[in-house]
């Protein structure tokens, strides 16, 4: 009785490593798909049911007008906005400091992950202490001589379990190349060190 007791606790933790992150995995994706869906479909204000006259909601049509939206301004963005419609979004972006605050981060962020110059690509080992500890980063910054800080970078460490971080400011020699993928060694610092290494 023990044993089929043990064999079943075991068998029911082997079972809890797969259903719990894809589990996990299914339901924060499911969450995010249907918020973005019910927050941007206009199905209740565009088409109402002809035999009741209520809004007529159809799933799945948020999803499209963001997919929609997002290729016209890349449409728009490539062949239309011409230079001297960035120079006046730039003065009237000046007018707003917050919204330029946040705008520009956040247009930094996303051209860091999915940009023409992605900046989380080159991941490095860093020597933190005086006793050998060290820490996995990404270059960001290779020359800082702007902030007269000449043969300093700027690292990025991204945080296990978020993808919060900080960036350090260190001595170059103090850094090396690690001769991984910047994907892997990503998955490797977000989960805490647990995978991406395979």
């Amino acid at each position: 009785m023990k044993q089929i007791a043990s064999a079943l606790l075991r068998y029911f933790i082997k079972g809890l490593l797969i259903v719990v992150p894809l589990g996990a995995a299914f339901l924060l994706i499911f969450w995010a798909v249907k918020s973005l869906d019910s927050a941007l479909n206009l199905s209740d204000y565009l088409w109402k049911d002809p035999k009741t006259g209520k809004p007529m909601y159809i799933p799945g049509l948020g999803i499209v007008n963001v997919i929609v939206l997002i290729l016209i301004a890349g449409i728009l963005v490539t062949n239309v906005v011409t230079d001297p419609i960035k120079r006046w979004f730039n003065r009237w972006l000046n007018r707003l400091p917050l919204f330029k605050f946040l705008y520009s981060s956040i247009k930094d962020l996303t051209e860091a992950f999915v940009g023409e110059e992605k900046k989380f690509n080159e991941p490095v080992l860093v020597e933190i202490n005086e006793f050998g500890l060290k820490k996995i980063g990404f270059m960001v910054q290779k020359d800082l001589a702007a902030l007269n800080l000449p043969g300093e970078v700027a690292v990025y460490f991204p945080w296990s379990y978020s993808f919060a971080g900080q960036v350090v400011i260190i001595p170059a020699d103090k850094v090396k190349p690690i001769d991984k993928s910047a994907a892997d060694m990503m998955k490797f610092v977000i989960s805490g060190g647990v995978s991406g290494l395979d």
